[in-house]
């Protein structure tokens, strides 16, 4: 039997109810409404104390209800294998040793990290992207102003005010590239790597590249001699075009082409 949702929690609902369904061996409409309605109602008790469990066990104060259940929901969701609410969490303690070391406020740092990805759990339900999504949500919950643009800032859908944004986005960056947070071998990992270079080196003009970020982006150096800069933008919009027709790949891709010219005397 192969169960398919949008929605990652009627998903579970849905195999939590097979099971019982099945064991029982009564399958029938009134047993199907009953054991739906059962499951349901432990699937929201457990929705609320995955989000409490994720509060408490980053020492935070009581959040908002809403939010909480949201943070819940998270826990039912995967990305590339890995569990949402764990990577939130993960996050957050991230921003709370980035914040400590800058010397910055640790709780707000933690907020931060912990809904970064709340808009995850609404995705299938409200258009956009899921940063600006969160956002709009945590910022009718109360939120703090420093948090709600830390989420909206962190994938660069909105501009970044203060640190915050940009704290998360390497937090979030190192949380999902570490090895073995996601489901993907070091060999696929490395010959992906090793063709998004390759691609970039094949241009005419390029000196070199590197892809970096986990393969989350490609920087392109290319010889100041031989590409200008309005030739510059056209090289990053082909790499991209070659890298979509070409490669398999998660999420996106940010192509960077870099050209710098370096004027160099000698005072004798």
């Amino acid at each position: 039997v192969i169960l398919s949702a949008f929605d990652p929690v009627r998903r579970e609902i849905a195999r939590e109810a097979m099971q019982l369904l099945i064991q029982d061996g009564r399958i029938h409409p009134t047993a199907i409404e009953e054991v739906v309605g059962k499951v349901s109602k432990d699937m929201n008790e457990a929705i609320v104390r995955h989000g409490d469990d994720a509060v408490a066990k980053l020492g935070l104060p009581p959040l908002h209800p809403e939010i909480v259940r949201l943070l819940g929901r998270l826990h039912f969701r995967q990305s590339f294998s890995q569990n949402l609410l764990d990577h939130s969490i993960e996050v957050a303690q991230l921003m709370a040793l980035m914040a400590a070391e800058l010397g910055l406020d640790v709780t707000l740092a933690k907020r931060a990290g912990l809904l970064h990805d709340i808009g995850k759990a609404v995705s299938h339900e409200v258009e956009g992207a899921h940063a600006t999504v969160g956002a709009e949500i945590i910022k009718q919950h109360g939120e703090p102003e420093e948090v709600v643009n830390a989420v909206a800032s962190h994938h660069n859908d909105v501009e970044a005010v203060g640190p915050w944004g940009i704290l998360v986005s390497a937090a979030d960056a190192i949380s999902a590239s570490r090895p073995g947070a996601r489901s993907e071998s070091m060999t696929t990992y490395i010959k992906r790597v090793e063709n998004l270079e390759k691609i970039g080196n094949s241009f005419p003009g390029v000196e070199k590249s590197f892809a970096v970020q986990a393969g989350r982006e490609l920087r392109v150096f290319v010889q100041p001699e031989k590409i200008s800069d309005e030739a510059a933008f056209a090289l990053a919009r082909n790499v991209a075009l070659k890298i979509e027709a070409e490669l398999q790949y998660p999420g996106q891709i940010r192509i960077t082409v870099i050209r710098e010219t370096r004027c160099v005397e000698v005072a004798k």
